[in-house]
Formats: structure tokens, C-alpha cells, sequence
């Protein structure tokens, strides 16, 4: 299933203590009129976790005006007094919440690898999976033996046939058409399945485009010195990984590898167009995958991808899976073999012996992120235990971590902002009463999930064997395919979810109309339900807005109250929207990362959507839950300073220079410290901080963004 997220660490990410914009023309800002109250004020608690009311005062750094820089006057001692870890390429607030649900969730898994459990129940399988990622001295023991099997499997491939079968057997279900960060999987092609698009009372297969080992086509085909040079040490890693490996004449290998690599990179099709749904939600016959996409043999592709009785595909990037199929048909057998045998191996690394796991490092977290130092095993094992048994894990979170009480108030808000939205839609002066119509329909059919899913997932079909790490990694892998697959033909489950609740995250998923917030994010910086309201309003409650909004931003406006894609705006609406969204793209893209390296504003510009939306509405929802009560002054701080610097918390961060280099060119979301200047459009934070005309970031009130 597909979704829009709030946050997403792409390696994680430095040199980043300010972010600031050019100054704008004048005149002073109105003041926004308070919207109408809806809901009470939550009753006074214990004082809050952080700081004396939920914000952190200290962080602050009063020195610099919030109208020249918010992000450093919101957190810039934070940034000052915070050092990344040696094993990260960036620290940030949802790292540091993160790292919370990861000791939590490591007690919980070591507490089951300790303890004896029945065969085949969930809490062997989550213990002894842990336990034999922890074990190196039988993962030492084992060396390569572990990959033998698959690599005799690629050594035996004689015809294309024979390719395009080892081809179908290795796609997993590691795609997402509709998260932009995951738009490609490391094997040559990925498989979502999903809703189909266009009904989703059934289930579709899409195919996407694949076959990468560096973050992107620009790292292949960019000219810059940086991508010379990581092209010049990818080349190196390579080699060094398939010597490992044990084959002969690395070197030759890796050239060959590399060299098909770009050739894919050179059909790929970029993040942007990925976003497009309307151009990329492509249907395919089973009788125009050879017509359309000739050179691979779909049959036998097919047939070992478990996908032969499928009669209709999407094909999500249509000109990439094309290109794919050509290069499977026309590059040489022994291209592949090496291509292919090093995946293989690279996919392996982590599970494998000493030497794999320090030359994968050496290059995906040393040379691509920056990153010093590996991450401490138990830290790797807790994640990889997560992402094979998230849901099983998640139920004993939950049990552990998260009240009743947390989660009741969180509901309370979630309603709080949808309300909120909705009396936006109603006021907005740019829309025609036939599409707010459809608009207020789609939000009434939205579906807010909070915690964890009301039905858990079944895991009893999952093989887990103490001893065997890199066995336990390639089943679960093989399991989840599975899972997937057998949803064809099958009721649409409207329920399911797709994050784990120790998740620090957040989603809305076009598709279901749904809203999903995870046990693990419902803590400080982002939510206390002892804090001051403001303070919530402005992080959790930011994120909440951010999420509804994306069902009404650049491409969840494409999708109706039922999750289809339909367009529900008049020809004038849908203009009008996208004349304003226009001046967010500029807005970001006159951003300056680094030197020379402007934030790509057209590929960031639904999470900024999002953003604009989500906070003016967590600000409306905000003074709605006072009744009509005056909003109390706390330390000296208005209410409204204390929301917009909630906002600003949500957003601490620091960066190393090569992983913010890749947040950039990879990701759909800005880097942090420019999401927290969303509040320049925003009305309510200019007499909030007193900006001026003069002011970096202040922003005539014509020039100001507003979409909902």
C-alpha cells in the first residue's frame, strides 16, 4: 500500500545551523481573526516531560530575530550544544524519539531471546531471530557459505530464458508507487501491491523500476566532482565485495556491473515524474508486457514471480520497465551474472561475516552519507528484527508503552484537526461550491488510526531458525512477498496498516483515505499529554494537519472519498491551485542547501503542501479546543509563540554534508530546517514574533502561500 509520510531518514543528516531566506517588500501583516470554538480545552495535568511546558526554551537561541531566521532563533542552541553520533549522518528530533522506541523495543526483543517460548510462536521467532543476528562467532563461522545457493543460481543462467526466471524469482515487495522515497528497489524490477487506482474495491500488481545500487540516476549520470568520485569508489566497492565473494577478476566484474548499472540509470525516470499520478498510474494487459516491454521472456519472468495468473499490471513507470526489459534482452548473459552476483552479495553484507558488513559501511554509510562509524550491532539487530517481525514486536510495545490515556487524547486532537480542516474548506474563496462539495465529502470518509491496528498480523507461516541469520533475513523477505501477493483476487482490506507501532513516523494513505499515527511518534518533542496544549498543537497537532492535508495536496487531490483516482476539481479550481502551489515551488526552490545546491522546490512541493496546510490547520484546531477561553500566557510566552515554536521542535536537526546532499536529490520532503520556515506563510506568526518588513523572512501578505 501507498503512502505520503511525514518524515523520511534517508540515511539520516551537519553543516546546518541556519536557514534563511531573501527579504520581501512590505506592508505589515494583518491579524489573523480567531476562528469559531468547537471543542473543550483538555483538563490540567502533571507539568510536562520537556522543558517546563512542553517546549524546550533552552534550545532556543533569542540572539537571532525569528523574522530572519526562525529555524535558529526556534532551536539554534540545540543545534549548538547537540553533536551527531558517530554512527549517524544526521541527528534530528525524530532520530533522538527514535532512538527511545529503539531501547524500549530492544528490551522487549532480548527480554524474548532469554526467555524459553514454544516452538513457532511469535516471541521464539522474535527472540531467535535477534539472537542470530547477535551471534558472530557462528556468522564468522559461516563466512560466504550462506550466499552458495544463490550464487550457484546465477552461475547456471545460460539463455535469456533462464535469465528473465532468475529475474522474476528475485523481486520482492519492496516498492511503493506512492512514497517517493522508496521509488525503487535494488533489484531490477520491485512489486507493489496495492489498490488498484482506479477501483480500489480490488487489488492490483505494479511494477517499478529497479536495479540501482546507488541512491539514484543522478549519483550514474550527474557531473558534479562529488558523483565523479563516488562513481570512481563504487566502482572500487564493487569489486572488493564480489573478491569477497571469492570470484576471480573482480576488477573485470565490477566494470561490467557498473557499466549496466548506468544503463539503467539512463532509463530510469526521475523522482519527479515517479510523483506523477496521472501519468504514471499506466494499465498493462498480460498480452502487452512483450508488446510493450520486449527482451525480457514474461512467461518464464512471471511464472517464477509467482504472477502468472495475473491479467492486468500497472506499470508504474512505464518507459523504465520498458528500458529494463531491453537491457535483459540485449546486455551480455555474463553482465548480468556479475550484476546480479553482486546484489546478491551486497543484500547479504549485513548478515554476513565481518568483512562484508565493514566493506558495505565503507561505502553506503562512510562514502554515500558521511556517516564515521557503524551503528552498534544491537542497534542493527533491533531494526532488522523490526522490519521482519514489526507487528508482533509492536503488539508488546504497545502493551508497555503506550496508555489508554495517550491514546484517547491523541484521538481527541486527530478530530480536533480534521474538524478544523474541514471549516477551512468552507471558508476558502478560490474554490468553486461543486468541488468544496466533493472536497468536504472525501474528508468526511477520512479514517484515523492512532497507536497500533485493530487487528494484527499473522506471522504463523514465517520459518525462523536460531543460527541461521542470513536464512531468517532471506524468508522473511520471501514471507512478505508472499503476503502480498496472496492479497490478489482477495477483499480489500481497509484496516491494514503499514507501519510498525514502534514506527516514528506518520502516513496518510491515498488509496484507503486513512490516517495513521504510530505509538512510537506519540511522545515528547511531538506530543505529552501532560503538555501544554499550544505546544501540541503546534508538533503533534503539525503533523496531524500534515497528514489530512495530504489528501488534498498536489497529488492527493487526484484521489476521491472512495481512494480512486478521479478528478473531483473544475478546470478554474484546479488552475487556481496550481498557480499557488507554483509560488511554494519557487518559495523552496531560492533555498540554498550548500553551495550550488538549491532544495529541488517541484519535487518537494506535496510535503510542503502538506506543511502550509497541516499548520494552519493544527492552528485553527488549536484555538477551536479553547472554547472560546482566553489562551493562557506561560513563562512569558503567548500561546501562539508557543505553538509556532512546537512547530520549530518537530524540525531540529543537523546534518552531515553528504547525507544532506542526498536528502536533497533523493527525497520528496525539504531538509528539516527549511520545513520549519513554513511558518512565513502563515498570518497568526507575524504579529506572534513582531517580523517586519525588512525582516530575511518576512513575506507581503500577497506573497504568502495559502491553500487551504
Amino acid at each position: 500500500m501507498s503512502f505520503r509520510s511525514v518524515w523520511f531518514a534517508a540515511g539520516s543528516a551537519a553543516v546546518l545551523l541556519s536557514a534563511c531566506a531573501t527579504p520581501a517588500p512590505p506592508p505589515p501583516p494583518p491579524v489573523a481573526e480567531a476562528p469559531a470554538p468547537v471543542a473543550p480545552a483538555p483538563p490540567p495535568g502533571p507539568r510536562a516531560q520537556v522543558g517546563a511546558f512542553g517546549f524546550d526554551a533552552t534550545g532556543m537561541d533569542t540572539g537571532v530575530a525569528a523574522g530572519d531566521d526562525f529555524f535558529r532563533h526556534g532551536v539554534g542552541k540545540w543545534v549548538d550544544r547537540t553533536e551527531i553520533p558517530a554512527d549517524r549522518s544526521s541527528v534530528s528530533s525524530f532520530v533522538v524519539v527514535a532512538e527511545t522506541a529503539s531501547r524500549r523495543t530492544r528490551e522487549i526483543i532480548e527480554e524474548s531471546a532469554r526467555s524459553p517460548a514454544a516452538e513457532g510462536s511469535e516471541a521464539q521467532k522474535i527472540g531467535d531471530y535477534f539472537a542470530s543476528f547477535m551471534d558472530e562467532a557462528r556468522i564468522e563461522e559461516l563466512g560466504a557459505t550462506p550466499l552458495r545457493p544463490e550464487l550457484d543460481t546465477i552461475a547456471a543462467i545460460r539463455t535469456r530464458r533462464d535469465l528473465s526466471r532468475v529475474l522474476g524469482a528475485s523481486i520482492r515487495a519492496d516498492t511503493d508507487a506512492l512514497n517517493a522515497t522508496n521509488f525503487y528497489t535494488d533489484r531490477p524490477f520491485g512489486l507493489w501491491v496495492a489498490e488498484d487506482l482506479n477501483d480500489t474495491s480490488k487489488y492490483r500488481p505494479y511494477l517499478m523500476q529497479g536495479g540501482l545500487g546507488m541512491p539514484d540516476r543522478e549519483y550514474y549520470l550527474g557531473d558534479s566532482p562529488r558523483y565523479v568520485e563516488l562513481r570512481a569508489r563504487y566502482l572500487t566497492h564493487v569489486a572488493s565485495m564480489l573478491k569477497l565473494a571469492g570470484y576471480a577478476e573482480p576488477e573485470a566484474r565490477a566494470k561490467r556491473v557498473v557499466a549496466l548499472e548506468t544503463a539503467i540509470a539512463r532509463v530510469h525516470v526521475t523522482v519527479d515524474e515517479s510523483s506523477d499520478v496521472s501519468k504514471s498510474n499506466t494499465v498493462w494487459s498480460r498480452a502487452d508486457l512483450p508488446r510493450k516491454a520486449p527482451g525480457l521472456d514474461w512467461d518464464a519472468f512471471l511464472a517464477a514471480a509467482g504472477l502468472a495468473d495475473q491479467s492486468r499490471f500497472g506499470a508504474w513507470q512505464a518507459g523504465a520497465i520498458a528500458g529494463m526489459s531491453r537491457l535483459a534482452g540485449s546486455k551480455p548473459i555474463q553482465a548480468w551474472q556479475d550484476y546480479l552476483a553482486f546484489h546478491a552479495v551486497e543484500r547479504g553484507a549485513p548478515y554476513l561475516s565481518k568483512a562484508f558488513v565493514d566493506e558495505h559501511f565503507a561505502f553506503n554509510g562512510q562514502a554515500l552519507s558521511g556517516t564515521p562509524q557503524q551503528r552498534e550491532r544491537w542497534k542493527r539487530g533491533v531494526d532488522n528484527t523490526s522490519n521482519a517481525l514489526g507487528q508482533a514486536i509492536g503488539k508488546l510495545y504497545v502493551g508497555k508503552h503506550f496508555s489508554p490515556e495517550a491514546k484517547a487524547k491523541a484521538q481527541v486532537m486527530a478530530e480536533n484537526v480534521v474538524k478544523a480542516f474541514g471549516h477551512r474548506i468552507d471558508r476558502i474563496d478560490w474554490m468553486s461550491p461543486e468541488t468544496k462539495a466533493q472536497a468536504r465529502k472525501k474528508l468526511a470518509n477520512f479514517r484515523i488510526s492512532v497507536g497500533y491496528p485493530d487487528t494484527w498480523r499473522d506471522y504463523s507461516g514465517l520459518s525462523i531458525v536460531r543460527g541461521d541469520a542470513y536464512g531468517n533475513k532471506q524468508r522473511a523477505d520471501l514471507f512478505e512477498y508472499r503476503r502480498n501477493v496472496a492479497k490478489l483476487g482477495q477483499p480489500v482490506d481497509r484496516t491494514e496498516w503499514f507501519m510498525n507501532p514502534q514506527t516514528v513516523n506518520a502516513l496518510f494513505a491515498p488509496s484507503q483515505n486513512s490516517i495513521t499515527f504510530p505509538a512510537a511518534i506519540l511522545e515528547p518533542t511531538f506530543f505529552d499529554p501532560n503538555a501544554d496544549a499550544a505546544v501540541n498543537y503546534g508538533a503533534i497537532g503539525g503533523v496531524i494537519g500534515h497528514e489530512v492535508s495530504h489528501g488534498f495536496d498536489d497529488t492527493g487531490a487526484l484521489f476521491d472519498e472512495n481512494g480512486n483516482v478521479r478528478n473531483w476539481w473544475s478546470a478554474q479550481d484546479i488552475a487556481r491551485f496550481r498557480a499557488e502551489t507554483r509560488k511554494l515551488a519557487d518559495q523552496y526552490s531560492a533555498y540554498e542547501a550548500l553551495p550550488g545546491l538549491n532544495i529541488k522546490g517541484e519535487q518537494v512541493l506535496g510535503e510542503n503542501i502538506a506543511d502550509v496546510a497541516g499548520l494552519a490547520t493544527a492552528y485553527d484546531a488549536y484555538h477551536l479546543s479553547l472554547n472560546g477561553q482566553p489562551a493562557p500566557v506561560i513563562d512569558g510566552f503567548t500561546a501562539d509563540q508557543r505553538f509556532f515554536l512546537g512547530w520549530a521542535q518537530n524540525y531540529r536537526s543537523k546534518f552531515r554534508e553528504a547525507a544532506l546532499r542526498r536528502t536533497v536529490v533523493t527525497d520528496v520532503h525539504a531538509p528539516a530546517p527549511w520545513r520549519a520556515l513554513t511558518v512565513r506563510n502563515l498570518d497568526a506568526w507575524y504579529p506572534a514574533f513582531d517580523v517586519k518588513p525588512g525582516q530575511k523572512l518576512y513575506l507581503a501578505p500577497a506573497d504568502r502561500v495559502k491553500i487551504w
